[in-house]
């Protein structure tokens, strides 16, 4: 298994398996890589029972990520996203569905929506960035101010703002 420089470490209270396992069903090529248990050392920090989960690597479209049980003590919140650029409106309503799916919801502003764990994800079409940076500002503001409307983004109609 080759390390990534940076690996996002999501923490969760027991659910690190089950999450791992929602996500790669989502992504293509995903997939869980290694699975640790915690073991007798540090029972009375962790207070976890030996052979639980401790972390569960896996890879989202190649991306690495670790997912750790460690308790109810921390929670997710909207300051951390991950960004999902997608090419076309049926690959974004597809994200956009699975993500959200048996869970709150808690579609937000902009393409953002939590999860069924808390984590919270952008879905946003590919075309995106160049349109809110684009040196026409009238462009760029017209595609804000349509961006602002939407929960879940629609791309005919981004497009059509920044076309004006």
């Amino acid at each position: 298994m080759h390390l990534q420089k940076i690996t996002p470490c999501l923490w969760f209270d027991t659910q690190a398996e089950d999450a791992a396992q929602f996500y790669c069903a989502i992504f293509p090529n995903s997939q869980i890589l290694q699975i640790s248990r915690y073991g007798e050392a540090g029972y009375e920090i962790h207070r976890k029972r030996a052979g639980s989960i401790l972390t569960v690597t896996f890879e989202l479209d190649g991306q690495a990520f670790t997912a750790l049980n460690g308790g109810p003590e921390f929670r997710f919140n909207p300051a951390i996203s991950f960004q999902v650029a997608c090419d076309n409106q049926p690959e974004l309503d597809r994200y956009w569905d699975a993500l959200s799916a048996d869970g709150e919801e808690q579609a937000q502003q902009c393409g953002w929506l939590q999860d069924r764990y808390g984590v919270s994800w952008q879905i946003i079409p590919t075309g995106l960035p160049a349109m809110m940076c684009d040196a026409d500002s009238g462009k760029s503001e017209r595609v804000m101010n349509a961006l602002l409307q939407m929960k879940k983004l629609d791309i005919a109609k981004l497009q059509q703002a920044f076309d004006g």
